[in-house]
């Protein structure tokens, strides 16, 4: 774990400062816009921001992956089950399970992903 003090910087977000979360990335049109706010060996912390049509192929991975849509709303594919999901929602997508992600309209979420550490 890394120790900071109030004013110090995480990687791409401020610390000891409450936040809008969806301001912190903006949409770009035709492209899908990320931006890394914390990044530690348990898992990684980063928002997106989907223009619509984006999408991210099915694939799979081997920890669990947290979407919290904070802005517009997202379809989801969670092993082969269509999620569809709006601002306020949250869906967990479990380790070494096929994922997707689907912008039918734009839309911004937050993802958490947990890896176990060994040690």
């Amino acid at each position: 774990m890394h120790d900071q003090k109030p004013g110090e910087h995480a990687a791409g977000m401020p610390a000891g400062e409450a936040l809008e979360l969806g301001s912190l990335v903006a949409y770009q049109e035709g492209s899908i816009v990320s931006r890394t706010l914390a990044k530690r060996t348990g898992g990684t912390v980063t928002l997106f921001a989907f223009d619509a049509g984006q999408a991210l192929s099915e694939h799979t991975v081997p920890f669990d992956a947290i979407v919290q849509v904070l802005d517009g709303d997202a379809e989801l594919t969670v092993g082969g089950n269509t999620v569809p999901a709006r601002a306020g929602q949250t869906v967990l997508m479990p380790a070494n399970i096929p994922h997707a992600v689907h912008a039918p309209r734009r839309f911004k979420m937050l993802l958490v992903m947990v890896r176990e550490v060994h040690g």
